[in-house]
């Protein structure tokens, strides 16, 4: 009896010998994860270590089939002509697209002082701004193996052309590059509300007049195509009725602005005329032909007329949106 009562009792000694030692290590385990304050919840939302390459880096795929490699959150961001998604998702990239030493002026409200990026983006350039991101819109930028040399300065992601030519599609697919996808979701909701109510006052006050935007610059006029930037912001979200000018300059040859003659425009049918005026300093002498003047929408007032630092010549969520309040300011509604 005597010793099962010795081997009882050492057996009790030898189990609280062992519950001591791992207390000693769960204490130990505590004080390295930051205290014994520490809860075991607190520590579970915690990043391990393990997993620090998944928090700086995604693989993502382009619509163009590159695999690429993009900070999880990009810092020094070249996106030259897509600046107005970037503006849009509260991003300012390191440097900014121009033409002939001209940036997109609508956005200098928040792009002011940025460097420019010449609209060809030539690779030396490109480099001295150390971006750690790329983003093409316009495929034409990078023919001829020119990918590859952009993707040697940093991750070079290329919209292509579908994606770049539909600017919803291309906020969402910005937002996905940059890890804001759910930003870019709540951009594109407040734009579609705010142009469903912009139609619906048109709407309200007499139905859907027709209406044409140009541009003079150089002393020829551009008239923009009926789906395109500021024509399909006109037509598409605000409803109002195309001119037949409109719709035959639509099917021609040529870019989103497309040349046309003073006398073409003598014959344009359209209630009001969207003018951006890049001429106001050279003295806009084409306003001043006689056949501008027999043209319907001047001789009724009803010319609207812009400088060129508005929003009319681009496309975007930011420009989309300025020009919907340019055209309701202009109607005064």
């Amino acid at each position: 009896m005597h010793a099962q009562r010795l081997l009882i009792t050492l057996s009790l000694v030898l189990m609280l010998s062992l519950l001591a030692a791992c207390g000693s290590t769960n204490d130990t385990n505590n004080a390295t994860n930051g205290g014994a304050n520490n809860s075991t919840g607190q520590e579970a939302t915690q990043a391990p270590d393990a997993n620090s390459d998944e928090a700086t880096e995604r693989t993502l795929t382009d619509p163009l089939g590159h695999t690429v490699t993009v900070p999880a959150q990009p810092q020094r961001i070249i996106a030259t002509y897509l600046e107005d998604y970037l503006v849009a998702l509260g991003i300012k990239p390191v440097a900014q697209w121009s033409v002939s030493n001209s940036p997109m002026r609508y956005l200098q409200y928040e792009l002011e002082g940025l460097p420019l990026v010449p609209h060809d983006i030539p690779f030396e350039v490109v480099t001295s701004h150390d971006p750690d991101l790329i983003i093409i819109g316009d495929e034409s930028l990078i023919a001829s193996d020119k990918y590859n040399s952009y993707n040697m300065i940093a991750p070079t992601y290329a919209l292509g052309a579908e994606i770049n030519a539909d600017w919803r599609k291309a906020l969402l697919e910005i937002g996905k590059v940059v890890g804001k996808e759910a930003e870019a979701e709540a951009v594109l909701a407040d734009y579609e509300n705010k142009a469903k109510a912009a139609k619906e006052k048109l709407a309200a006050a007499g139905g859907a007049p027709s209406a044409a935007a140009i541009w003079l610059v150089g002393g020829t006029f551009w008239m923009v195509s009926e789906g395109e930037s500021s024509g399909a912001v006109l037509y598409n979200e605000l409803g109002f009725a195309v001119p037949e000018l409109v719709k035959t300059i639509s099917q021609s040859e040529g870019g989103i602005w497309k040349s046309v003659s003073m006398e073409a425009l003598a014959e344009l049918d359209a209630d009001h005329i969207f003018l951006v005026n890049s001429d106001v300093q050279a003295g806009s002498e084409a306003l001043k032909d006689p056949i501008w003047q027999t043209i319907e929408a001047v001789k009724n007032g009803n010319v609207h007329e812009f400088g060129p630092e508005k929003s009319w010549l681009y496309t975007g969520p930011i420009a989309n949106s300025q020009i919907i309040d340019d055209v309701l300011e202009s109607l005064k509604l």
